[in-house]
């Protein structure tokens, strides 16, 4: 006899495809596109790395903050609504971005788009991996999740294709944005026209019983907000170290279309090591590559050493990203929203961090050399954190 909640294997295709959609609009244009938009914009408005941290930072406050108000339960039953909701906010605040230049507002503007992105990473990614995980089907999450390296090629791509001089007056930046609202536009119609109406359990009235913090739960969530401020330091500035000592925009063009075919295909090829090294495995292992990716940053000469940083963060920062929010929720198996919705919140706090501490650590010393570093260091000590608990993480989760 079926199940009641178990979803056909053929409604799972348009389900992963509107996550993937979902995820390119929210966090591959709605969030990453600010990485190969931000030379120009601090070329063309004076903007100091501080300026271009402070915005960044506001970007992950409100990712903070749109993380922590999910976990409250007001969206139960209702995830679609808010997800489309929010996806709809990505594309008005990506065309604001390019009607202003104003310090004060582009942190504004930020800000609010990292409460969208929080809002569609969580109750899309509900809807979604709840149905793979019914229909016991591991390529959803794959595909979920890989939307987000899509959006960050195909933003990659656009900004290079756009004219230097702009568009009727406009400066390349500022069509930079308005091509990104134009993309976000079109998928989020995609989306809702893909989008099933809620998770796979039917239960998503249902409040969650309270969080319970166990050790192994504590180590993770402390790990993955620490990743946070590391990879975020790179995927903040990987496109303007590039265009450091470079000649033209194709190496910056390049490191930033390699993160993002990368990470959209990572998810997919580390799902192979699963079976040999487990998923927390696999997430230390993801840890310690993405940490020797930022010492080869910058170790390698120019144009080398941006084209193996993207490389190695879109590698690994995705897969590590998926699996660390899959371990937490097989660590609080009675409240798995809340666990994402905590574990997004230590993410995000890592992220504000990042960019102001890179910020101010680059513009004093005059390059990215120390907060990099400082990224990998930390990255490193992550790594042997989940090494030290990680008898215990295992035996809690089967992973």
């Amino acid at each position: 006899m079926t199940r009641p909640d178990r979803v056909p294997a053929h409604n799972l295709a348009p389900t992963a495809l509107a996550g993937a959609i979902a995820m390119a609009v929210a966090m591959g244009f709605g969030r990453f596109s600010y990485t190969p938009i931000l030379p120009g914009m601090m070329t063309e408005l004076s903007l100091t790395p501080a300026d271009a941290g402070l915005i960044a930072s506001a970007n992950f406050v409100g990712y903070l903050g749109g993380a922590v108000a999910a976990g409250y339960g007001w969206a139960a039953g209702r995830e679609r609504m808010v997800s489309l909701s929010a996806l709809v906010a990505t594309t008005v605040l990506l065309l604001a971005m390019g009607l202003t230049s104003s310090l004060l507002l582009f942190s504004l503007i930020r800000f609010l788009a990292g409460v969208a992105s929080a809002f569609t990473m969580i109750f899309t990614s509900a809807i979604v991996l709840s149905r793979g995980l019914a229909a016991g089907n591991p390529h959803v999450q794959s595909v979920h999740f890989g939307g987000v390296g899509i959006g960050i090629a195909v933003s990659s791509l656009m900004v290079f294709l756009l004219p230097a001089q702009g568009f009727g007056g406009l400066a390349n930046w500022q069509a930079a944005w308005f091509g990104g609202a134009l993309v976000a536009c079109i998928g989020t119609i995609i989306v809702a026209a893909l989008l099933p109406s809620g998770p796979a359990s039917g239960k998503a009235a249902e409040r969650e019983k309270p969080l319970v913090w166990s050790r192994p739960l504590v180590v993770v969530t402390l790990t993955y907000g620490l990743f946070g401020f590391g990879y975020v330091i790179t995927a903040t500035f990987l496109v303007a170290m590039a265009r450091q000592g470079a000649s033209d925009h194709t190496v910056e063009f390049l490191a930033w279309l390699i993160t993002g075919l990368s990470a959209a295909i990572s998810v997919h090829l580390w799902r192979r090591a699963v079976p040999r090294l487990g998923i927390v495995g696999v997430y230390l292992l993801g840890l310690l590559v993405e940490a020797i990716g930022l010492i080869l940053v910058v170790a390698l000469p120019s144009p080398y050493a941006p084209l193996i940083g993207g490389l190695m963060l879109g590698a690994t920062f995705i897969m590590v990203t998926a699996y660390g929010l899959q371990i937490g929720r097989a660590l609080a198996p009675q409240s798995p929203r809340k666990a994402l919705a905590f574990m997004t919140a230590a993410f995000g706090v890592g992220q504000i961090i990042g960019p102001l501490v890179a910020g101010w650590l680059a513009q004093g010393s005059g390059s990215f050399t120390v907060p990099t570093l400082l990224a990998s260091g930390v990255l490193l000590f992550c790594a042997a954190l989940i090494g030290l608990e990680m008898r215990r993480i295992v035996a809690a989760t089967g992973a």
